[in-house]
C-alpha cells in the first residue's frame, strides 16, 4: 500500500476518513490509526500533520487510538473529551474544547509507555548532519521554545518530547510530530518564525495556555533517518541573562537521564548501559540563554565546533 500526505485529501475527506476510522498516520517509524468524529480534531490532524504519509484502510498499524466525546450526560453538559488507547478510556476526561491537545499529549503517552524497543528519555531531539542534539530540561526551562526556534533555523526535528534511543547501536529515531508550546512562548515563536502552522489554542488547561506546531516539512520528509548523539545540553531560560555555556559533569547528566527515561526499568542493565553510551559519546552542557537569536548562535558554532 503506497501512502499519500495528509494534505493531498480535502480537509471534508480527512473529516469523513476519521469518523469512520479509516485512516492511519505514518510518524518516524510508527504508523497509528486514528479515530474521531470531532471536527476540531480533525482540522488539528489536517494542519499539524499535513506533509506525513496516511494510509486509508491500512492492513496495520502500532496503536489504535481515538479522540471522542464520552458516552454520557457530559457529551452535552459541561462537554468533555476522551482518548482511547485499542478502546479503552487511559485518562481522565479533559474538556471539549482540549481534544486536539489531547490527542497530542495521548499520543505522547501511547509512545513513551507502549515502545519498549527504544529506552524513551523525556527530552527533546534534533539532528545536524547526522549528529544528534540532546535537550533535557524539566518544564518551564524553555526546553520547547528553544528545539522550535532550532527547528526553524535549519536543525532537523526529531521530537519536542521524547528522546527514542536505540539500546544497542546508540542511534536515536525521530517522531517528527507537532511542538508543544504554551504561554508566551506561542507569541515568541510566531515572531521568531512566521511561516509556522499552528493547531487552535486550548485555554484554561493545567499548563495555561497551549497549542501545537507543525513540523517543518524538511523534518517530515527526513524523519526515518536516525542519528548518533553528540551534544547533551540542559537549557534554562532566564530573563535578560546574556547566552552561557558551560560543560556539566557525566555522572550527573547520567543520574538525570536515568531518572527521566520513562522505560528505564523496563530494560534493567540495557537501561543502564544504554545511558552510559549515550553520555559517554556526547558532549554535556548547561546552557543558560534569554533571547532566542543568541541561543541560535551558541549552537551553530557547537555545530561548526564538532565539524556537523
Amino acid at each position: 500500500m503506497t501512502p499519500v500526505r495528509l494534505a493531498e485529501h480535502s480537509l471534508r475527506q480527512v473529516q469523513d476518513g476519521l469518523r469512520d476510522g479509516r485512516i492511519a498516520i505514518q510518524t518516524g517509524p510508527l504508523c497509528i490509526h486514528v479515530r474521531s468524529s470531532l471536527p476540531d480534531v480533525a482540522e488539528a490532524l489536517y494542519r499539524l500533520y499535513a506533509q506525513h504519509p496516511c494510509y486509508w484502510d491500512p492492513p496495520f498499524a502500532d496503536f489504535h487510538v481515538e479522540v471522542r466525546s464520552p458516552p454520557n450526560l457530559r457529551r452535552w453538559l459541561r462537554p468533555q473529551a476522551v482518548f482511547l488507547i485499542e478502546g479503552e478510556p487511559t485518562f481522565e476526561p479533559l474538556p471539549r474544547e482540549q481534544a486536539p491537545a489531547l490527542f497530542e499529549w495521548g499520543f505522547n503517552w501511547v509512545v513513551a509507555a507502549g515502545c519498549s524497543q527504544w529506552l524513551n528519555i523525556h527530552a527533546a531531539c534534533l539532528e545536524r548532519n547526522g549528529k544528534a542534539l540532546v535537550l533535557p530540561a524539566p518544564p518551564g526551562s524553555g526546553k520547547s521554545t528553544l528545539c522550535a526556534a532550532l527547528a526553524f533555523r535549519g536543525w532537523r526535528l526529531l521530537s519536542d518530547e521524547l528522546t527514542l534511543l536505540d539500546p544497542e547501536t546508540y542511534e536515536v529515531h525521530g517522531l517528527a510530530r507537532p511542538i508543544n508550546l504554551k504561554n508566551d512562548s506561542i507569541a515568541l515563536i510566531k515572531a521568531f518564525a512566521p511561516e509556522v502552522v499552528w493547531a487552535p489554542k486550548a485555554y484554561d488547561t493545567v499548563k495555561g495556555r497551549v497549542t501545537h506546531a507543525a513540523p517543518p516539512p524538511d523534518s517530515v520528509a527526513h524523519m526515518r533517518s536516525t542519528a548518533q548523539p553528540r551534544w547533551i545540553v540542559f537549557p534554562r531560560y532566564v530573563a535578560s541573562s546574556e547566552p552561557k555555556l558551560q560543560e556539566r559533569e557525566k555522572a550527573l547528566t547520567f543520574a538525570h537521564l536515568a531518572q527521566n527515561a520513562f522505560n528505564y526499568t523496563v530494560h534493567g542493565e540495557r537501561g543502564f548501559r544504554a545511558v552510559g553510551g549515550l553520555v559517554a559519546q556526547c558532549d554535556c552542557y548547561e546552557f543558560e540563554y534569554s533571547r532566542l537569536e543568541d541561543a541560535i548562535e551558541v549552537f551553530e558554532w557547537l555545530a561548526e565546533e564538532s565539524g556537523a
